[in-house]
């Protein structure tokens, strides 16, 4: 089952990692991800799904960025239901 998370990415951050959720300015939850890599050439996006492949444990090639490419808030689709994420962000 495949599902979609929202996230808001942080570049260029000293501590890279999964900070959590947190509301998001449209109300819903967000996924907030600091990576160590600057937005530029794609260089922050493909550190995302570097980053969220190894903490939910699945192929990178299995998490695609459906929406918001050249900005922080982006869509994720995932192959694993919300609750799944939630427990192996979690875990």
């Amino acid at each position: 089952m495949k599902s979609q998370i929202s996230i808001r990415v942080t570049p260029r951050s000293a501590r890279p990692g999964i900070n959590g959720w947190r509301p998001g300015a449209d109300g819903r939850e967000e996924l907030e991800v600091r990576v160590a890599e600057a937005p530029a050439d794609g260089a922050a996006n493909a550190a995302v799904v570097r980053l969220l492949a190894k903490a939910l444990d699945v192929p990178r090639s299995s998490i695609d960025i459906v929406g918001g490419l050249s900005s922080r808030h982006k869509r994720i689709s995932v192959p694993l239901d919300l609750d799944e994420v939630r427990r192996r962000v979690a875990g």
